[in-house]
C-alpha cells in the first residue's frame, strides 16, 4: 500500500486542487492497482481545511503542534501502522502530475527527491517564476530537497527516525539522516510538482520564505561601479 501524507494548516483556498490531483494520481492504471490512502494532518486550522477535506471525502487528522514536521511524522505513523511500504510526501498548496505516484515506486530506490515548480501567477508575478527557476537546479542528480515532491519506503524511512518535529527543512534534515544510513537515493528531474508562488508562507523559514528572499535580492538595485578620475 502507497501512504500519501499531506500536512496542511489553514490551507482551504489550495485544498481542493491538491486533493484532486492526488486522487488521479492514486487511480493512474500504471499502479496496477496498488492501494492508495491518502492522510492530511490539519495542524491548528481555524479555516475551512477540514470542510473541503469532507467534502472531498478524504481522511484527517487534527493536531495543534503548529509543526509542519510533527503534522508530517502524525500522519506517516499512521500510515506505516496500516501497513503502508512507501509513503509520499506533498503540501496541501501544491498540485501532484497524474504520474506521480507510479514514477516514485518505477524509481527503483528507497528514496525519491523530486522538483517543483511554481504553479500559476498574475501577470505581474511573471519575473518571480523566472527568477525561481533560475535559482534552481534541475535535471537528474539536481540534488535539491523539496517535501512537496518527496517519497520514501518505509523500511529506509523507519531507520533513519522518521520525521523530526521542526517547524521548516524536516524533509531536508529527514533525507540527510537517510543519506547517513546508506539508503539509495533518486534525485528525479521528473514528474514535477507545482505548488504556490506565495510570499508570506505558514512556515517561518519554509519554501515561502525563500520565494520572498528571492524577491527581495531581484528587488535590491545592482551596486554602481565608480570611476576613479
Amino acid at each position: 500500500m502507497i501512504g500519501v501524507l499531506v500536512p496542511a494548516h489553514d490551507e482551504a483556498e489550495h485544498l481542493t486542487a491538491c486533493l484532486r490531483s492526488l486522487a488521479i494520481a492514486a487511480a493512474h492504471p500504471g499502479l496496477a492497482g496498488e492501494p492508495v490512502q491518502i492522510i492530511v494532518a490539519l495542524d491548528a486550522c481555524r479555516d475551512g481545511s477540514a470542510e473541503v477535506c469532507a467534502r472531498m471525502a478524504t481522511e484527517t487528522l487534527s493536531l495543534q503542534a503548529r509543526c509542519v514536521g510533527a503534522a508530517r511524522a502524525a500522519a506517516a505513523a499512521v500510515l506505516v501502522e496500516r501497513g503502508a511500504s512507501w509513503l509520499a510526501s506533498t503540501d496541501a498548496d501544491s498540485v501532484v502530475p497524474p504520474d506521480w505516484l507510479v514514477a516514485q515506486r518505477a524509481a527503483g530506490s528507497d528514496v525519491f527527491c523530486g522538483v517543483v515548480d511554481l504553479g500559476p501567477l498574475a501577470p505581474q508575478q511573471a519575473w518571480l517564476r523566472s527568477c525561481f527557476q533560475r535559482s534552481e537546479h534541475w535535471g537528474e542528480g539536481h540534488g535539491r530537497v523539496h517535501g512537496a515532491n518527496l517519497g520514501v519506503s518505509v523500511t529506509a524511512y523507519r531507520r533513519a527516525g522518521g520525521f523530526a518535529a521542526k517547524r521548516c527543512s524536516e524533509d531536508v534534515d529527514l533525507v540527510c539522516r537517510l543519506e547517513s544510513t546508506g539508503a539509495s537515493i533518486r534525485w528525479a528531474s521528473a514528474p514535477v510538482v507545482t505548488t504556490s508562488g506565495r510570499l508570506s508562507g505558514r512556515a517561518v523559514g519554509g519554501f515561502a520564505d525563500y520565494l520572498a528572499s528571492l524577491a527581495a535580492a531581484e528587488a535590491s538595485p545592482s551596486p554602481q561601479l565608480s570611476l576613479a578620475n
